[in-house]
């Protein structure tokens, strides 16, 4: 039995987009349009009509601006132009404008807190300690002995210093040697961002994912950071260095926060939107004040749900925290993302299962916060195991063979299970299409009404009828492990109960506010209550509403 629900909007104009669902596009690996084995921007127009059959509303394109692709984008070069690897501006124009004609906004990636060595920026920069760009990024002297100002670490491994002979100063890399840190105490470069924004606002995006947006100041001292006293293992893998400083210098510096309040008043002129990737010691913190009082980040992107760790008592924990922590902000919750390992073998065990992909996404769209799904998530791709001759992630080859980068959550989308490269180039892609990906290709999963893919679309759209899961309050209930169970109030409507076990084996449980729940039709999941007893099947769900 089902009991109707209202469909009546309860968005305001102004804050559509925690109703919204994300679904993140990484260009190189999504549709090769001009057989060249790389993806790009026209690919991408021409499945904006796969997209938009999902059910998303909001398409975030990881970054396609000029760059030497050292770090595959996230190295700009010039920020208000395309690279020739994946279109021109005109094709830009043409995605946007298809995009909204499907009722698609589109959100684009911006690296602010550092850029190409190859931008003009920093070529100046670099020439000599007096140029009109000297101080844009973060230089500074070496100690007496030569070596670098402090202690500091890359992400990407080894020190965040590296030494430039012309000056005969180092410079500040929270990455690659070759992505230098902007310095954002200088206000023309806190302008400079602000201009190239605007340039691509005037062409109607409609808004904007802020990578690693805590970086974007340091500590003016240039202090030492201090061990840290629990390793983050979060942002970065348990053998990287980097976890094991505290790092309360080299990030998140306070002077940022009036930095996203101007970016907020640029976004406000336009109605356009901010999306921050926070990466810190303390993120839930961290999201707190940069979604604080409705004039910095419209929503924080979570990493707390991207880790190793997966059960029922992980991730209420993430969700309670951040509830506790973040009054009146906006978080979303990803669960996949072109750094990590696809959740499907990460979260999905030895031998994962579409079943497991269903339920995954059911979890994601029943917590409170606008859900960011990744490219292939939908046809439950697994990770791909990349030979290391085949690695292109300079990430990957640092810390091989412990770690293997992030290349095998990159795989190019599988179109045609029976076509060369699963149809998404005639050529040799940058990087192998798995053999096992075929069975999973868009065509395959498009003919069988019981695939993942259809499921997505299915979920996607019935999400969309219970106000309760956009926009009501989560409240959890003490639940055996492997199961999650939650509940969602919304003011003027019925609770809704989702109960979802997380493993691959049968489990019984007793639920006492089940007694008062009707099941709620259309979800397409298995799973049952009888009185108070709950039966839900391996990688089950059930959602109720419960009896006022």
């Amino acid at each position: 039995m089902s009991i109707p629900v209202s469909q009546t909007n309860t968005t305001s104009a102004a804050d559509w987009w925690r109703e919204a669902v994300i679904y993140q596009v990484y260009p190189r690996s999504f549709y090769d349009a001009n057989k060249d084995g790389i993806g790009d921007l026209p690919g991408i127009t021409r499945k904006l009509d796969y997209i938009a059959s999902l059910g998303v509303d909001i398409v975030w394109i990881s970054p396609f601006f000029k760059s030497p692709m050292k770090d595959f984008g996230y190295d700009v070069s010039d920020y208000c132009d395309v690279d020739p690897l994946f279109g021109t501006l005109a094709d830009f124009d043409q995605l946007l404008q298809r995009a909204h004609a499907l009722g698609l906004k589109i959100m684009i990636d911006q690296v602010l807190s550092h850029c190409s060595e190859q931008h003009p920026w920093f070529v100046e920069s670099r020439q000599s300690r007096d140029n009109p760009k000297a101080d844009w990024y973060v230089w500074a002297d070496p100690q007496a002995d030569g070596s670098p100002p402090n202690n500091w670490l890359s992400v990407f491994g080894g020190s965040a210093w590296q030494w430039d002979a012309r000056r005969r100063q180092y410079y500040l890399h929270n990455f690659l040697v070759s992505q230098p840190d902007l310095n954002f105490h200088h206000p023309d470069v806190q302008q400079a961002h602000l201009d190239s924004m605007r340039f691509w606002l005037e062409r109607g995006v409609d808004g904007f994912r802020l990578d690693a947006c805590n970086f974007h100041f340091h500590d003016r001292s240039l202090r030492s950071n201090p061990p840290a006293l629990n390793r983050d293992t979060k942002t970065v893998q348990d053998n990287n260095p980097y976890g094991m400083q505290a790092h309360i210098y080299d990030k998140t510096q306070p002077e940022n926060l009036a930095f996203l309040e101007k970016m907020r008043s640029l976004l406000n002129e336009y109605g356009a939107i901010a999306i921050g990737e926070v990466g810190a010691d303390d993120s839930l913190g961290v999201m707190a004040e940069y979604t604080a009082d409705g004039n910095k980040l419209h929503m924080a992107y979570s990493f707390n749900l991207l880790t190793l760790d997966f059960s029922a008592a992980y991730i209420r924990k993430q969700v309670e925290e951040f509830e506790a922590r973040v009054k009146g902000g906006w978080v979303s919750w990803s669960v996949g993302n072109h750094d990590v390992v696809r959740v499907m073998s990460r979260w999905g065990g030895a031998h994962p299962v579409p079943q497991f992909a269903k339920m995954m996404l059911a979890m994601q769209l029943a917590l409170k916060g606008t859900p960011c799904l990744y490219q292939g998530d939908e046809l439950a791709l697994t990770e791909a195991d990349i030979a290391y001759e085949d690695i292109q992630d300079p990430y990957g080859i640092t810390f091989w063979p412990e770690f293997k980068g992030r290349d095998g959550c990159r795989t190019p989308i599988p179109w045609v299970a029976t076509e060369p490269y699963g149809g998404f180039s005639p050529v040799k892609p940058w990087l192998p299409v798995p053999p096992e990906h075929a069975a999973n290709a868009v065509d395959m999963q498009d003919a069988d009404p019981a695939s993942a893919l259809n499921y997505a679309r299915h979920i996607l759209h019935w999400r969309k009828q219970w106000p309760q899961l956009t926009r009501g309050e989560i409240h959890f209930y003490d639940a055996p492990e492997p199961v999650l169970a939650l509940r969602r109030d919304l003011p003027g409507y019925p609770a809704v109960m989702a109960l979802f076990n997380l493993r691959d084996q049968p489990v019984s449980f007793n639920l006492p506010d089940a007694a008062q729940a009707t099941q709620m039709s259309g979800y397409g999941l298995p799973g049952k209550v009888s009185g108070e007893q709950v039966e839900l099947p391996a990688f089950g769900a059930w959602f109720g509403v419960l009896e006022s």
